[in-house]
């Protein structure tokens, strides 16, 4: 069946939606993986509990450093494997993403994929008003993002949001060594978030391509409530002006 895959989770005290999402990740039909969950500063044991009752074959990790990033980086190298897929504890995974993932690394220009972002339900108004305004479905045809692409647009901003979503994400081990790890001071705090795209923008900096599969596909379960949907819209405003600030101090350019 190939080379195996790591997939890696960033988890935070939600340990219902996380259990899902590794129920869906072991019906799937290609088995050659492991997983590596990091608990990311939780408030209690929840979700160590449940690993450890009802997943024991996955590698859990207590990262007790608060921040996404901090977690991916701890997942990153973690990771047994050259192939990482990163998913998010809030997705379902369909039965054919491992193999799937597998075989969108046959470029070796490929240092990162991304794939399509279903919603797993449409119920409630903020989860329409998110899939119309801000969702993560970012078309049915496949796109590539090179060095080309980036220089084409550095002088108007490089909208390295274009080319996916962290929910349905996977990369090159090595590319880890060439563009380093993710940024910790994106996702946590007033950075908001953005330490996804901040990393495929070095990706495309740095000469290698990204890649979009739509055919690579996960569900996401959107943010239910008006609430808790206007505080990740905030997050997004806050990273995306973040990352910007990173951008610029590591490149020169402004996006």
């Amino acid at each position: 069946t190939g080379e195996p895959v790591s997939v890696v989770i960033c988890t935070r005290n939600r340990p219902k939606a996380i259990g899902a999402c590794l129920t869906s990740l072991y019906q799937s039909y290609d088995q050659n993986f492991e997983i590596v969950v990091v608990d990311n500063a939780p408030s209690d044991k929840e979700t160590a509990k449940l690993i450890a009752k009802h997943f024991p074959q996955v590698k859990y990790l207590l990262e007790p450093r608060k921040g996404l990033d901090i977690a991916r980086n701890t997942d990153a190298l973690a990771a047994s494997h050259n192939i990482v897929a990163y998913t998010d504890d809030d997705v379902i995974i369909e039965r054919d993403w491992i193999s799937k993932v597998r075989r969108c690394f046959d470029d070796p220009m490929t240092m990162a994929v991304t794939g399509l972002v279903i919603p797993y339900e449409l119920r409630t108004e903020a989860q329409g008003i998110f899939e119309r305004y801000w969702g993560f479905n970012k078309g049915y045809s496949p796109l590539t993002f090179d060095h080309k692409y980036f220089l084409d647009r550095v002088d108007e901003g490089v909208p390295a949001w274009d080319v996916g979503a962290g929910a349905n994400m996977a990369f090159r081990k090595d590319v880890f060594s060439l563009v380093g790890l993710f940024d910790e001071r994106l996702d946590v705090g007033a950075s908001g978030c953005s330490g996804d795209s901040e990393f495929w923008y070095r990706v495309m900096a740095e000469g290698w391509n990204c890649n979009y599969f739509p055919n690579l596909y996960v569900y996401h379960q959107h943010r239910e409530s008006t609430e808790d949907l206007e505080k990740q819209i905030q997050a997004y405003m806050k990273g995306n002006v973040s990352s910007i600030m990173v951008q610029y101090e590591k490149y020169g350019y402004v996006s």
